[in-house]
This record gives structure tokens, C-alpha cells and sequence, in this order.
């Protein structure tokens, strides 16, 4: 990425000025397998830098709770292991192709069925 895209845009990672801020107030606590990095403030302030895409439903439900003080220690040494049935979280994909359409919605590429019979649409009496 080039020097002035890193320094104006907010969307693709951390700008100069968030690398400063995390330079100067920050130490790092951990990562998760995102790739995205927590850091914590000598004054308690808490925040991450992402890896790429600067999307909240990227951070693990883990590191969110830490994120938010709902747990003080660090997410693998404060929360139970994680078990069998417990499914990897995804990311929203609210705006992309993989969000969900039901029947009938545009680019859903399927029809609505049509209603039973028992629907009858209001007409303005003349």
C-alpha cells in the first residue's frame, strides 16, 4: 500500500496517525488467528488494530469481550476451552454476495412461491 493511501484511509488498517497513538500509549497484549492486534493503555483504554478489512464482526467473540471490559484477562486464559459443538464465528456479510436473500429479493436469484389462496389484496371501493 502507498504512502498516501496508508496516511488518509481508515478502512484498510491503521493510518499514521492510529500507528503513532499505538506507539505511544499502547502495549501489545496479544493477537488473535485473524491476525488482528490488541493493545491496552497504561490508563486502561483498550483497542485493537485490524488486519486488513476494519470490520467490528471480525474480532473473535473473545477478544470482544475483552475489548468491551467484560473480562480483564487476556480471552484464552479467562473463558472455558471451547467445545465440540461450537461452530467458528463468520463475519457479516451484510452488502456482499454472501448475504442472504430469500425467495423473490432482488439478486436472490429465486421466485417467491405464490401465496395459498387464502390472501385477498384490499381494493378502494369506487
Amino acid at each position: 500500500m502507498g504512502f498516501w493511501s496508508r496516511t488518509f484511509t481508515w478502512w484498510d488498517g491503521d493510518t499514521w496517525g492510529t500507528k503513532l497513538f499505538t506507539w505511544m500509549n499502547g502495549d501489545k497484549v496479544g493477537s488473535d488467528d485473524r491476525g488482528n492486534t490488541y493493545y491496552k493503555s497504561k490508563k486502561g483504554r483498550r483497542w485493537v488494530v485490524y488486519a486488513g478489512d476494519n470490520d467490528g464482526s471480525r474480532v473473535p467473540p473473545g477478544w470482544a469481550l475483552w475489548l468491551r471490559g467484560t473480562i480483564d484477562g487476556l480471552p484464552e486464559d479467562s473463558l472455558p476451552p471451547v467445545r465440540a459443538w461450537q461452530q467458528e464465528p463468520e463475519a457479516n456479510a451484510t452488502g456482499t454476495m454472501a448475504a442472504f436473500r430469500p425467495d423473490g429479493a432482488l439478486g436472490g436469484g429465486k421466485v417467491r412461491p405464490a401465496s395459498t389462496g387464502d390472501y385477498q389484496p384490499w381494493t378502494p371501493e369506487e
